[in-house]
């Protein structure tokens, strides 16, 4: 499939749509390490809540009280509770949770300018989030207890939350952590996703795929908005928009890194 497969994809893009796809697989005593990057549209797209893994995994050192760290880390990455994530990234602070994660990974990401408490609106590229969440992934099963606490949550994330990826990669055990977004000032829905699938020792495969398509029409989006307001799901709208692209994109990039 290879290229050819991205190929196809990016050339049925709506005008104006960001996608990226990206993927990493490394360690030690496996085959020689691989990547695969492909994008199509803006270099960066705002996170969503695809990084609370991460934020997570750094916030347990900062936070003295364990089963503080755990009541709202876990919810955090289970079932991307807003709200838990906020309490960890305003009581660690955004900056030191990023300069974390730069120091833990190498991938440097920076605060909102215009309001730093938005955790979901950090600009990221899908080669960063791959590179970041190996690091994580490979600190897990080095034996970094918080690391591992998170990659489990990450596979205890449910179906209306993985959007059919694990089993579109046949990874029913894989890590999954989705964002899902569409704020008032874009003309687009954004989500992502990305996957870990450990492959025993140092190894492991992380696949990531990013998109901002256009959902422009105005009432779709005022009734958007109202769910969003409410509290009420609206990932059956991202699905609709963005699912199949998603899994398209994740099992092509995956099948590039040799599976």
């Amino acid at each position: 499939m290879g290229f050819v497969a991205f190929n196809e994809l990016l050339d049925d893009l709506d005008h104006g749509a960001g996608v990226q796809a990206a993927g990493i697989r490394r360690g030690y005593g496996g085959p020689p390490a691989r990547t695969v990057c492909v994008s199509s549209g803006l270099a960066r797209l705002r996170c969503a809540s695809l990084l609370k893994p991460l934020y997570a995994w750094v916030s347990a050192a900062r936070i003295p009280d364990a089963e503080r760290w755990r009541r709202h880390a876990e919810p955090s990455v289970v079932i991307s509770s807003n709200a838990d994530t906020l309490n960890l990234w305003l009581a660690v602070g955004p900056g030191v949770i990023l300069d974390d994660i730069r120091r833990r990974t190498g991938v440097a990401w920076s605060p909102p300018n215009g309001d730093p408490s938005r955790f979901g609106s950090v600009e990221v590229a899908a080669d960063e989030v791959a590179t970041a969440y190996a690091a994580f992934a490979q600190s897990a099963v080095a034996g970094d207890p918080a690391a591992a606490t998170v990659l489990e949550w990450m596979r205890q994330v449910g179906p209306e939350q993985a959007f059919g990826v694990r089993e579109a990669i046949g990874a029913p055990d894989a890590g999954i952590k989705s964002g899902w977004f569409g704020a008032p000032d874009e003309t687009c829905l954004r989500t992502h996703v990305v996957a870990v699938l450990p492959r025993g020792g140092t190894r492991v495969t992380v696949i990531v795929g990013m998109t901002a398509l256009p959902y422009t029409d105005a009432r779709e989006r005022e009734i958007y908005r109202e769910r969003v307001a409410k509290g009420l799901s609206v990932e059956h709208t991202h699905e609709k928009l963005a699912g199949a692209l998603l899994r398209e994109l994740m099992t092509a990039t995956l099948t590039e890194l040799g599976g």
